[in-house]
């Protein structure tokens, strides 16, 4: 008996279809053009974004992602490093950011600029977030300090255009997200004006999750070995007493 095969063609992984129309949710590009330019982008920007927003199911913080901005047309699409889009569903099953269906294009568009992309960064995309996403603020970082002077910018879109947004102590404010951007090193770091402190990144996360889990452990074997301690002596009073009881019945009844 033969086996019925299936002629159908598997879509690719990398395709997410509306009406018939292919929106590839991937080029196949590295994220960066070095590991420092991906770094800042995946763990510096978005992966500290994301946990500051993870409990926020209106908010949307995405990396790298394909924003289609025409329906029916995929050739009209800018892939930002990381953005931030707020009263939209946190859907992290989205292959790809179609603004028509999502009902408006992200608020805060960040972009990791380097050689290859200093020149898009700096007119394409720039005239695209400000003319036709109407992106409230975006902002560049040049982990070198080799493409941009100054190498953090930021801009607020005003009455249709873009204002360069000032630094302010050191720090660019985004009015957006209520934080502010600093540079340390080739890392970007955001402060968070009303408790006074900066973000902490996935690393530092990561290190302070493992010092509390470290401590829970010791706590536990502290815990543990208290407990140990406990029943032993009460094994050891139990034993006293017993022994205290075999003696009394062994002296002699006093005589009257």
């Amino acid at each position: 008996m033969s086996v019925p095969v299936s002629t159908k063609t598997p879509r690719q992984p990398n395709l997410d279809v509306e009406d018939g129309i292919e929106y590839p949710s991937s080029d196949g590009k590295p994220v960066g053009e070095t590991g420092t330019h991906a770094r800042v982008a995946m763990v510096s920007i978005y992966g500290v974004l994301d946990r500051y927003f993870m409990n926020n199911p209106k908010v949307a913080v995405h990396a790298n992602m394909f924003m289609y901005y025409v329906k029916g047309d995929p050739k009209r699409n800018v892939c930002p490093d990381v953005f931030v889009a707020r009263d939209v569903d946190n859907d992290y099953k989205r292959r790809s950011y179609k603004v028509w269906k999502e009902g408006k294009g992200p608020d805060v568009v960040f972009e990791v600029t380097s050689r290859k992309t200093r020149k898009q960064d700096l007119m394409k995309k720039f005239e695209i977030y400000r003319d036709v996403l109407r992106v409230r603020e975006y902002f560049l970082f040049d982990p070198f300090e080799e493409y941009l002077d100054p190498s953090l910018q930021g801009y607020r879109l005003a009455a249709g255009s873009y204002e360069p947004i000032l630094m302010i102590k050191g720090g660019m404010p985004s009015e957006v997200l209520g934080l502010e951007l600093q540079r340390f090193d080739v890392e970007l770091k955001f402060y968070n004006p009303e408790t006074g402190k900066l973000l902490p990144s996935m690393h530092e996360l990561d290190r302070e999750i493992e010092t509390r889990e470290l401590a829970r452990r010791e706590a536990e074997v502290a815990r543990r070995e208290a407990e140990v301690a406990r029943r032993e002596a009460e094994l050891e009073v139990q034993r006293l007493r017993r022994e205290v009881e075999e003696l009394r019945r062994q002296l002699p009844e006093a005589e009257e």
